[in-house]
């Protein structure tokens, strides 16, 4: 666990369910199209409860590691991290996070991504830490420049969306 303020940075548990189906059902719209698996394995409670299974099972197998950044008064869940794409023999991974719309702009999650990946860097060893974003996403963008990423260049029809549509995303990579 990594604390900052009033704020911990712990993984996700599959008894985390009503609160994480709620973050995310708060935030759906938000969501749709660029955590497409997210959005489309979290319909319902037993859809989020059998999602919460399979990636601790990833987890498990060290190929998925997802988190929360909790505020520690109200314990309430504020934003989600995961670490995506694991390549081990290099050893890099992909970051994501999403930040629950009524904590966004207020620094809180460039804070915890600074030090979650330090914490990553020192207790994985990765080498490398990259994140994905689209060219509209202007708050991951800063975020990301905040967070001591570079900009490596664009990957044209990258991804699929929610939508169906295939689209270019900006690459950022940070190394350790």
């Amino acid at each position: 666990m990594i604390t900052f303020e009033n704020y911990t940075i712990r993984p996700l548990k599959i008894d985390d369910l009503n609160p994480y189906f709620d973050l995310v059902e708060r935030n759906r719209k938000r969501l749709e199209d660029f955590f497409t698996g997210t959005v489309s394995k979290t319909r319902d409670l037993e859809a989020t409860k059998n999602f919460l299974v399979e990636i601790d099972k990833k987890r498990n197998k060290k190929e998925y590691y997802p988190y929360l950044v909790v505020d520690n008064i109200t314990n309430n869940f504020v934003a989600f991290i995961d670490l995506k794409n694991i390549d081990w023999s290099i050893p890099k991974t992909e970051i994501g996070c999403y930040t629950d719309e009524k904590h966004a702009g207020k620094g809180i999650t460039t804070k915890a991504l600074n030090l979650f990946i330090d914490f990553c860097f020192d207790n994985f060893n990765f080498k490398k830490i990259y994140l994905r974003t689209h060219k509209s996403n202007k708050a991951a963008q800063n975020v990301a420049k905040k967070c001591g990423f570079d900009l490596e260049g664009t990957i044209r029809m990258d991804y699929i969306t929610t939508a169906g549509d295939i689209v270019d995303l900006m690459y950022f990579g940070r190394l350790n």
